[in-house]
């Protein structure tokens, strides 16, 4: 991982900073949803943020990828490949890794495209549930020149809810392509199934 100065600086000499509301406390083991994802530069970005907050946040794809030159470069930056048994889906696959590891720290961009969306896919919040791990929400806020990464939140069965909270936490946030940054329209989520429970939010 690279040198956490070393990140700084550059996250300096581009005008941004990372603001860790857990102040290097994390859990040992949690989901990264991370947004606005708007352009293919987000990505060093990502690299400088984990640098500046000591954890080493990586990502997954299927196995298939992780061949050749690119599948070294893919895990050269922290990508994980996922196998697919017979009998699992990729959620239960991704879980599985969770529960092998000891520390884990998954980043999920939760549009899937950098295009402008209306919707989240969901499958980072199904990944949290399945493997029982808290989500730290990782904001890439361009417009106030900074990365910032929220406290655990603890999905709760309440999909609506949910996704209600994780829908406003981002709501107008620039991302770095801003024409492509998510508004929010409360009513995609009746798209969602209903369920019970109540939003876990740690402020302490």
């Amino acid at each position: 991982m690279m040198p956490a100065w070393l990140a700084r600086l550059m996250l300096r000499i581009n005008g941004m900073r990372v603001v860790d509301h857990n102040h290097g406390n994390w859990p040992k083991k949690c989901v990264v949803p991370t947004g606005p994802h708007t352009s293919n530069r987000d990505f060093p970005y990502g690299i400088y943020s984990r640098a500046v907050v000591g954890k080493y946040i990586q990502f997954v794809a299927k196995s298939t990828l992780f061949s050749g030159p690119m599948g070294a470069i893919m895990k050269w930056t922290g990508g994980v490949p996922v196998v697919r048994e017979k009998r699992t889906n990729f959620t239960q696959a991704v879980a599985k890794i969770f529960a092998e590891r000891e520390e884990f720290y998954l980043c999920i961009a939760m549009e899937g495209t950098r295009k402008k969306v209306d919707r989240f896919r969901t499958g980072f919040y199904w990944i949290a549930r399945e493997a029982n791990v808290p989500m730290i929400f990782a904001k890439f806020d361009f417009g106030n020149r900074v990365i910032e990464f929220s406290k655990p939140f603890y999905p709760t069965g309440n999909v609506r809810e949910d996704f209600d909270f994780i829908y406003r936490h981002f709501d107008g946030v620039k991302g770095l392509a801003a024409e492509n940054s998510f508004n929010y329209d409360p009513a995609v989520l009746e798209e969602l199934p209903a369920g019970e429970g109540s939003t876990q939010f740690n402020t302490d």
